[in-house]
């Protein structure tokens, strides 16, 4: 965990296929993302400017993606930080295990689509950056 860093976070271009009719983005496990789906989740109704996330997971892939509207994530892996703007439903922002994400200034009525590699257990969920840092030193 503590060789991963912002720059292993990527923004990866998904399949659109466009028609008059509407545009479709079909995503596959290993073929579209580097991890298999075990969960899918959207964030809505998010008060225009505000920030979500800030926390890390232990053993959980993140795909994130702006299904609509647009948001920023800060990525942070101990040392270096990052910023990624997503403004594109074809465009998702891949986040491995050991970053320190936080979602901020969302546009009105944006809403954030998420596709993570396990099951929710709270346990993996990382939540005060101090502990964090902690967890970024002992996995050297």
């Amino acid at each position: 965990m503590s060789k991963v860093s912002v720059f292993n976070c990527s923004i990866i271009q998904l399949p659109r296929i466009q028609d008059r009719a509407g545009n479709i983005t079909p995503i596959e496990n290993f073929v579209n993302i580097p991890f298999k789906i075990s969960r899918v989740f959207y964030i809505y109704d998010i008060p225009g400017g505000a920030d979500r996330g800030a926390h890390s997971h232990k053993k959980c892939h993140q795909l994130l993606l702006a299904a609509s509207g647009s948001f920023e994530i800060e990525l942070d892996d101990g040392v270096t930080k990052r910023t990624v703007m997503l403004n594109r439903p074809y465009y998702g922002l891949y986040i491995p295990p050991g970053i320190w994400a936080a979602e901020r200034g969302f546009s009105s009525g944006a809403v954030c689509l998420v596709l993570v590699s396990h099951k929710y257990k709270e346990e993996d969920y990382i939540r005060e950056y101090r502990e964090f840092l902690s967890f970024k030193q002992s996995a050297i």
